[in-house]
């Protein structure tokens, strides 16, 4: 019997969950499988993975074939690379007490590159959301400024308008004062 760990679809339209399965090849994708090993969440960023991490290297060791998207969560996860160091425990190009340490090195470097990953991110969004903050002052500043240069027109053109109305009331009011005077 040749066996594949392969998706089955759940959810509902439009929202895909699935579940990680070994099923014979001639079964139907939602159809019935052997072994359900995990489950595989696309909708959450990053898409989460729940795993039986021995029972997947457990089939991938006796043959069971992945479909592609299959096999980059289980080279994600580490299935491949602990099947790659058990290989090398079983040549004896060491033993298995180091095969675990160079497996837990590689976790923790994967998991470090993903901090950092995340935390550049970070400093990227929060970087782009200060430029969007300092282009929007700037334009606020370019905008007050064009208010400020209309108000200041129209106090101008206002202030000509009654320059040019008190001229004409100051002479009669002149006239009227020099005749007082001498």
């Amino acid at each position: 019997m040749a066996t594949k760990i392969r998706l089955q679809r759940n959810g509902r339209k439009g929202y895909a969950f699935y579940s990680i399965v070994i099923a014979d090849v001639r079964a139907p994708r939602d159809g019935k499988f052997t072994e359900k090993i995990g489950t595989y969440n696309p909708n959450t960023n990053p898409a989460t993975v729940d795993l039986k991490f021995d029972r997947a290297l457990y089939w991938v060791e006796t043959g069971a074939q992945p479909t592609d998207t299959v096999r980059n969560i289980l080279s994600k996860e580490g299935v491949y690379m602990m099947k790659h160091l058990r290989g090398g425990v079983k040549k004896g190009a060491f033993d298995e007490a180091t095969a675990q340490a160079k497996f837990e090195a590689w976790k923790s470097d994967k998991q470090k590159g993903l901090d950092a990953f995340a935390e550049k991110q970070a400093t990227e969004k929060k970087a782009a959301a200060e430029a969007r903050l300092q282009a929007e002052k700037k334009i606020n500043e370019e905008i007050a400024k064009k208010v400020a240069e209309k108000k200041a027109a129209e106090a101008a053109a206002k202030a000509e308008a009654e320059a040019a109305a008190a001229p004409a009331d100051a002479p009669a009011e002149e006239t009227t004062e020099t005749p007082a005077e001498a």
